[in-house]
Parts: structure tokens; C-alpha cells; sequence
């Protein structure tokens, strides 16, 4: 899947993931009031409108990125009707041709970290019958735990070609508080980083392994340190846009050929609708103002990176 992932990359000529975390205040007024109008004030009218808001955006972005990136706690405070509305995004996005990173953020004891990963990443057989539970191409995971809570996931990726991004350094302005304690002459941030090329070591595809790393945006010497550490790790960088990190320190991420590094925009793109920049968008147009976005990111991008 790395593999895919990076050949997208390639042709599209676009590292960037689009995060669907959607938010009821996102939504655009048509998309809400229509939802409730048929279902009600319940979590199934939001179910609803959370599956057409993305399915809008999808549409009109799948040729401009490779891959979206849904965040699942946005789904689940709606209970099942969310879960549901994550299921029915992961697939639509799936047969528009983009890689499914699942934002899941799992990790815990072997045999519970093994369901994780069978029910986001695996398959089940239930009597002879063999289906699928998410289905997402990658996921994220906490290796807080250790190696015996990662390798469940390991495993089932080989299994199933698919892929993680492990946290490593992540964007939020308290990540500091664990992350850049001292071990010996190391921070802890660069242990895991050391971890996670090791374990990649285990998994590899043509030039990447298919265990990257997630390493925020918001701290590009980190990005630049944990780059020489992990040369073979593929980066899910977030953070970009509303939480800080700008285009013309992207470069710190990524490798000389070009590749890397995948840079996560998630409320800058699907609530570009609510951005003055984008106004004669709104509404009925959000699902466009997204693709704009998309489109000034990328050149935002390519400037930084030429």
C-alpha cells in the first residue's frame, strides 16, 4: 500500500492528505437543514449529513490528492449512526481511488491491539464467511505500550499489505510534556523514532517501509532531526494551516528525492466554505472551495518545496 500510496503521490504531483473530520458546525446550512428536515434532531440527521458533507468533498478532490485521512472520534461521540457514517466515507473514498489512512490512534495489550487491527486493517470469518470490518489502507498508533502492543498490527499488515503511521512527535502544543524528556543523551521522541525504523526494517516496500511516522507540523527542527533518524519512514505530518505549521518549513520533512512526507490539512480545506478567501463558495459550493484549496495548498507547496 506504501507502494500505491507513493505512486499516487507521484502522479498527482500532490503530498498532501485532506482530513475528514467533520464537524457540526462545518456543515454547510443546505447539508444540515436537509438532514434534519428528513431525520430529525438525532445523531442519524448527523450521520447523514456528516456521510453527504464528505461525499461532496470527495468528489471533488480525489483527483487532487491521493489520499483522506478521516478522523474516527468525530464519528463516534454520534454513537453507531457516526460509525456508520465513517464506514459508508472510508468506502466511498476507497472507490474513488483514494488511500484510506484511518485516524484511530489504537494501542493496548497484544490480544486487544490483534482486534484493532483485524477490525480497521483485516478481516474476519464468521462460519466460512470472510468480510471486512473499516477497511482502511493505514492507520494510526500509539506505541506508548511497546513492541508486543505494535506487533499484532505488524502482522496483519503483512497479511493484508497494508500500512501504520506510528506518533512519534505530534503537533499539539503540550506534546512536549512526554515526548521531550530526556532518555540518556536522547529525547523520547527520538527513541521512538528509532523504534519505528527498526520495526519498518521488518516491513518494506520499493523505497519506503510501510511503517511511517506521524511527525507534527508545528515543529520542523524536530522534523528535520527525526528525518536523518527515520530515512526510510514515511511521514504523516499534521498540523499544517489552522494549527500553525506553514509551507516553507515543509521542506525539513522531507527527503532529497522529493518524497517522505505527506502534509494533513483537515479544517483548512473541508471548512474552506467559512473562509472569507473562499465566499463566493459557500453553501451549495463548499464541496468547491475545498477543491480550491486543495489547489492553493499545493502551489503553496510547490513554492516552498522548488
Amino acid at each position: 500500500m506504501i507502494n500505491l500510496l507513493i505512486d499516487k503521490i507521484k502522479e498527482q504531483n500532490s503530498p498532501i492528505v485532506v482530513g475528514l473530520d467533520p464537524k457540526v458546525e462545518f456543515l454547510p446550512e443546505c447539508v444540515r437543514e436537509k438532514a434534519f428536515k428528513d431525520f430529525g434532531h438525532s445523531s442519524k440527521a448527523i450521520g447523514e449529513a456528516f456521510y453527504e458533507f464528505n461525499k461532496g468533498i470527495i468528489d471533488h478532490i480525489y483527483d487532487v490528492v491521493p489520499s483522506v485521512k478521516p478522523q474516527i472520534a468525530m464519528y463516534e461521540q454520534y454513537g453507531i449512526e457516526g460509525l456508520i457514517a465513517y464506514k459508508k466515507t472510508v468506502d466511498y473514498a476507497k472507490s474513488k481511488g483514494l488511500v484510506v489512512i484511518g485516524d484511530i490512534k489504537r494501542g493496548d495489550i497484544a490480544s486487544t491491539a490483534e482486534a484493532y487491527a483485524v477490525g480497521h486493517l483485516g478481516q474476519v470469518t464468521i462460519e466460512g464467511n470472510t468480510e471486512r470490518g473499516f477497511d482502511s489502507d493505514f492507520i494510526t498508533i500509539n506505541p506508548y505500550m511497546g513492541y508486543d502492543t505494535i506487533k499484532p498490527f505488524l502482522d496483519v499488515c503483512k497479511e493484508e499489505n497494508r500500512g501504520l503511521f506510528v506518533l512519534v512527535k505530534t503537533s499539539n502544543p503540550s506534546s512536549g510534556d512526554f515526548q521531550d524528556l530526556k532518555v540518556g543523551d536522547d529525547f523520547l521522541y527520538e527513541r521512538v523514532a528509532m523504534k519505528v525504523d527498526e520495526w519498518g526494517q521488518e516491513h518494506m516496500g520499493q523505497e519506503y517501509s510501510y511503517v511511517g511516522a506521524v511527525v507534527g507540523a508545528t515543529y520542523p527542527e524536530v522534523g528535520k532531526r527525526l528525518r536523518e533518524l527515520m530515512p526510510k519512514t514515511y511521514f504523516l505530518v499534521p498540523g499544517y494551516g489552522a494549527q500553525g505549521g506553514k509551507a516553507e518549513d515543509m521542506a525539513h520533512y522531507f527527503n532529497k528525492d522529493g518524497l517522505g512526507a505527506i502534509i494533513n490539512s483537515s479544517r483548512g480545506i473541508i471548512a474552506a466554505h467559512k473562509n472569507p478567501k473562499y465566499e463566493q463558495f459557500k453553501n451549495e459550493g463548499f464541496a468547491m472551495a475545498s477543491r480550491q484549496a486543495v489547489l492553493d495548498m499545493k502551489k503553496e507547496l510547490e513554492e516552498a518545496l522548488r
